[in-house]
Parts: C-alpha cells; sequence; structure tokens
C-alpha cells in the first residue's frame, strides 16, 4: 500500500482572475482549457499568448499548470489539438489533461517530455482501468467521480500510478462526461465540451415535479484526511465555468484544512453562499445515495447507479 503523502490542491480556472484568485488562496496547482478542445468549451478558457502568459504567470510561483484538451478529437482536428499542445508544453505546462487516446499517443510521439494525465472522463473506475492507462503512458489518472471509498482505497492498493481525486462541485447524473442526453436532445456532446446541462432542468415524474435528476454538488472537505491516507496524490475542485469569488473562497477552505486547520462554520457557510446547488452531499464517497439528488423521486435508485461498476 503506498504511503501517505502531502495531497497536492487542484484548483479550475476559467480567465486570468480566477488563476489569480486559486494562486491568492493557496493552490498547489491549477487547470485549465486552452480555446479549443477542453470539456469546458463555455468556459472563459485561454487562447494564444494569453494561454503562454497564464503558464508563465503561474510558474514565477511554482503553482503547476495543468492544460485541459479533455475532448473526443476528430482526424480533421488532430493536428490543430497538437499544435496547441505544443505551444503550452513549448511554454512550460506541467501536463496535459487528455480523454482522447488517439492524441495522447501522438504527443508522446511529438513531445516526448509532456507529462499526460488521464482525464476523469475515461471513467477509470478500477486498479485494471488505472494500470492499463500506465501503460499507455499516463503518470496521472484522474478517477470517475462516481467511486465510493471502499473503490478508491482498492485502487489505491492496486497501483503505483498518481491518483486524482474530485472533492468539490458539480457532480453528472451519469458518468462523468459519458451522457448524451444534451447531445440527443440538442446536438450538443458532453465528450465534445458542449453539455447543456439538460439534468439541471425540471421534469416531472408521476406526482413529481421538480429537479428529479439534477445532483447536489459534491463536498469532500470533512473526508480530504482519509483521502491523503489512502495516497491519493491531488484533490481536484470543479468549477471552471465559475468566478473568481467561488475559487477564492472554496480553494481557501480546501486549503485551511490541509494545512491542519478546521473550517469555523462561518466558513462553511460562506462556501455555501457563493455556489451549491441545495446543499453538498458525499453520497458516492459514503454510498448515501439517497441524500444525493436536489428534488428526490420516492426511489432515488431509479436514476442514481448503485456505485461505479466492480
Amino acid at each position: 500500500m503506498r504511503k501517505p503523502q502531502i495531497t497536492e490542491l487542484l484548483a479550475p480556472c476559467g480567465n486570468m482572475k480566477t488563476l489569480k484568485a486559486a494562486m491568492q488562496a493557496g493552490a498547489n496547482a491549477v487547470y485549465f482549457g486552452a480555446a479549443k478542445f477542453s470539456a469546458r468549451a463555455f468556459a472563459g478558457n485561454f487562447d494564444g499568448g494569453e494561454l503562454e502568459s497564464a503558464i508563465e504567470y503561474a510558474a514565477r510561483s511554482n503553482v503547476k499548470t495543468y492544460i485541459a484538451i479533455n475532448t473526443l478529437i476528430t482526424d480533421r482536428e488532430m493536428a490543430n489539438a497538437l499544435e496547441i499542445a505544443k505551444q503550452a508544453h513549448n511554454a512550460g505546462a506541467s501536463a496535459f489533461i487528455v480523454q482522447d487516446l488517439g492524441l495522447a499517443a501522438n504527443i508522446r510521439e511529438r513531445l516526448p517530455n509532456a507529462v499526460l494525465h488521464a482525464s476523469t472522463q475515461m471513467t477509470a473506475c478500477t486498479a485494471k482501468d488505472v494500470n492499463a492507462l500506465e501503460r499507455l503512458g499516463f503518470s496521472r489518472v484522474v478517477l470517475a467521480r462516481e467511486l465510493s471509498r471502499e473503490q478508491i482505497k482498492a485502487i489505491a492498493e492496486s497501483t503505483d500510478v498518481e491518483l486524482e481525486v474530485f472533492v468539490h462541485g458539480a457532480l453528472c447524473s451519469s458518468y462523468s462526461g459519458q451522457c448524451q442526453m444534451s447531445s440527443f436532445i440538442g446536438g450538443r456532446s458532453a465528450n465534445r465540451g458542449k453539455c447543456a446541462a439538460p439534468c439541471r432542468l425540471t421534469y416531472k415524474c408521476g406526482k413529481k415535479n421538480g429537479t428529479l435528476l439534477s445532483l447536489k454538488d459534491l463536498c469532500m472537505i470533512d473526508h480530504i484526511g482519509e483521502l491523503s491516507e489512502m495516497g491519493v496524490a491531488s484533490l481536484k475542485i470543479e468549477g471552471r465555468m465559475k468566478g473568481e469569488d467561488y475559487v477564492r473562497v472554496v480553494v481557501g477552505a480546501y486549503r485551511a484544512v490541509l494545512d491542519g486547520g478546521t473550517l469555523p462554520e462561518k466558513q462553511k457557510a460562506k462556501m455555501l453562499g457563493v455556489f451549491n446547488r441545495g446543499g453538498y452531499t458525499c453520497g458516492y464517497f459514503t454510498g448515501d445515495h439517497a441524500e444525493m439528488f436536489t428534488q428526490t423521486l420516492k426511489n432515488p435508485y431509479s436514476t442514481a447507479r448503485k456505485g461505479a461498476r466492480q
């Protein structure tokens, strides 16, 4: 079993304002997308010289930068995606978060010194998944958000590759990024970074009306010590489309706890105030799926999975 370690706090950035807020609040690393091929196509993202400036700005404070090129890439787009990777690599990007295996293979060939992280959209749920990705050249795997503590622990005990776990922010009603609902309804695919989040809308089921598919936001601040003991390398906060207040408050709260402090109730209330959907949940981690929905059905298991695949 891997040893407990000092855990990286990884923050989301959609523009320079949120990048600075994340750094000021104590993030060890930040992740953001370029203008294209990001799983958050409608975030601010960074283009051209701004991408290079953001990487260089973070590097001056020894903050790592992970560049999300984590949509599926078509053959016609591959050259463009590789050019973005080359630009970021030359500017000093610390790693690339990738979903497309073809892009990963091309980056390894063209930029042999580049570091690859497997996106959560690869849906790595088991040690076999993680070990396979390691053999393909990934030094870190962002685990699926739908795992229990027992599943994360089992993976950590069975592999030496770095593990990254989402600890805060939005949850998908399906496996992260694999839902086709947005694509079927409006032609906006989650695997192309354009999810319209139809799961957040109101629906009717029998006599119930409301946001029946919408999950509460994840908050794992009370479990980060446990994750560190498992040997998780990085704690990831979701929110590249959210503002600088959200980033500053949430990153600051996790930084305080990671540094050995306790989070005052006032600061917990402040986190809820900057953004939340009906309160917080850690239902996948603890197994309490019934409390995950902002408005539940009589039988929550009709839409909530009983856990990721074994």
